[in-house]
């Protein structure tokens, strides 16, 4: 080859690959538009998904008005018996709650659930207070909550009169008087008097039916009276009136009791004249305990977004308890599980593959999301650990744990907002929101406030006060606290059966 036809030939060979570096160059460019065209594309998707979260839950203030004389309407309509009324305001026959002066050794039992607790207190007065106290939980084997009434009572008296046998000297029994039992019992019953009452259905897991329609404390006395056991049942309550009853024996001025946890409820002390279904004799107190079953309270005013219709089409009670599930730990968690999950399928959060374990109901719990939502480091260290062992994503970017937790604080806002605008019903109901007429002073107004979702969610029970306050306005919530009773239900029935003891009229 002679040498021009060389330099031809290296020209050409140059000239190709000045033309494949800059074709290489330009395919990067695309490439990397394409990439930045894709995650401008996300981040948009990201952020439209965002936004009508953000608007399908929001709580303006004038919405938790509207909210509050709705569950007043509600309120209302259960005092006057109405068979459509969705808040039941049932009749607790709790007429006389503590007042301090108790005397005296007093027993408990508190069902709820897969445990119960026996407990015992020894009252010394005003000035003693509560002398002593012991309890002891017990756990319920499962063949007994799906057996027969006689086995699980059995089973419940037994675990009692062993524990009465551990009573010790610090407990004081006056000669010839007989033990007193308060019995704390949530699940759903018919009650007839302050002891007894008929249950209407088991939850939790419990399904005995030969139980159903019959009065649980008679069920309660008779397996006692098989263990040779002599206790007087004088009490049965729920947890509900329980921790109101705490609370009033810890501080006097509390007028309402509102459980925040797995579920929600609240009670509240009446005047007798205002409930239009009362029938026969009023109380000498003049006052009754109310068991509200807030819980079930429906509006068009509640802030129901797509994620809530959808798990409430897929509970086991459609249609039921949607306050509830709401502003309860049952659900909350749930709520942002599927917030997530439309971010995944819509807006490729977590990748372009769903992660599976993500399309899992009730994976994410509340107590995880409290978790994540209490993250104050600054790579939200919590959150992306959180997301890697419920949600399966190994790796997920800060920008991702920041969604993730705004999601938290949206639906927990929600929730406490709407909790709030509750409370402020009950205020309305017993004309504590406002300033009285006449000019005097407010009087002090306690709210009981117990459940893990209260106590352990900080965020949670912070924006609740705080609503509180925006509602109630300066003036009036400088005389309205909202106080923690924990354990207020299981020293509750104990204090109930003191204050409506058979030997109250002679102490």
């Amino acid at each position: 080859m002679g040498k021009a036809a060389a330099v031809g030939t290296a020209v050409v060979v140059a000239a190709a690959v000045g033309v494949a570096v800059v074709l290489a160059r330009r395919r990067r460019r695309r490439d990397l538009e394409l990439v930045e065209g894709a995650a401008a594309e996300r981040k948009r998707k990201v952020a439209a998904v965002i936004e009508d979260v953000e608007h399908a839950l929001s709580t303006p203030t004038a919405l938790l008005r509207g909210i509050s004389d709705a569950m007043v309407t509600e309120m209302e309509r259960g005092l006057r018996g109405d068979s459509h009324a969705m808040v039941k305001m049932l009749i607790t026959y709790v007429d006389n709650l503590p007042t301090g002066n108790e005397q005296g050794l007093f027993y408990a039992l508190d069902l709820g659930g897969t445990n119960f607790r026996v407990l015992r207190v020894q009252l010394g007065g005003k000035e003693k207070r509560v002398v002593q106290q012991q309890y002891e939980e017990v756990s319920i084997p499962p063949h007994l909550m799906v057996g027969t009434s006689m086995e699980l009572f059995d089973f419940i008296a037994s675990a009692l009169s062993k524990f009465v046998d551990t009573e010790g000297d610090d407990f004081h029994l006056p000669e010839g008087r007989q033990r007193e039992l308060g019995f704390t019992f949530s699940f759903p019953v018919s009650q007839t008097s302050i002891s007894s009452g008929t249950l209407i259905k088991w939850t939790k897991g419990f399904s005995i039916n030969d139980a159903v329609g019959e009065d649980v404390v008679s069920e309660l006395g008779k397996a006692m009276e098989r263990q040779g056991l002599d206790m007087k049942i004088t009490a049965l309550v729920n947890d509900t009136v329980g921790t109101l009853a705490g609370g009033r024996y810890a501080d006097n001025s509390v007028v309402a009791a509102i459980i925040l946890g797995t579920g929600t409820n609240a009670a509240y002390v009446e005047n007798a004249n205002a409930i239009p279904k009362w029938t026969g004799l009023l109380p000498r107190s003049g006052n009754m305990v109310i068991n509200t079953e807030w819980g079930s309270f429906k509006s068009d005013k509640l802030p129901l977004s797509e994620f809530d219709k959808a798990m409430d089409f897929e509970s086991l009670n459609p249609g039921e308890q949607i306050y509830e599930k709401l502003i309860s730990g049952m659900y909350l968690g749930e709520i942002v599980r599927r917030i997530l999950l439309k971010l995944a399928h819509d807006a490729a959060l977590f990748g372009d593959v769903v992660p599976s374990k993500l399309e899992q109901p009730f994976v994410l719990r509340t107590p995880d999301m409290s978790a994540m939502h209490h993250d104050s480091s600054h790579d939200l260290k919590t959150v992306g650990a959180k997301l890697k062992d419920i949600v399966g994503v190994p790796d997920t970017s800060l920008e991702v744990r920041y969604i993730t937790s705004h999601i938290c604080d949206i639906v927990a806002e929600r929730a406490a907002r709407l909790a709030a605008a509750g409370i402020y019903g009950v205020l309305k109901k017993l004309g504590r929101d406002k300033m009285p007429k006449d000019g005097s002073k407010m009087p002090r107004t306690v709210i009981a406030l117990d459940g893990g979702l209260y106590e352990h969610y900080k965020k949670f029970s912070s924006c609740l006060e705080s609503t509180l306050t925006d509602l109630l306005g300066d003036d009036v919530s400088s005389s309205v606290v909202t106080k923690l009773a924990n354990d207020g239900s299981g020293i509750g029935a104990a204090l109930l059966a003191a204050s409506h003891s058979q030997y109250a009229e002679i102490d």
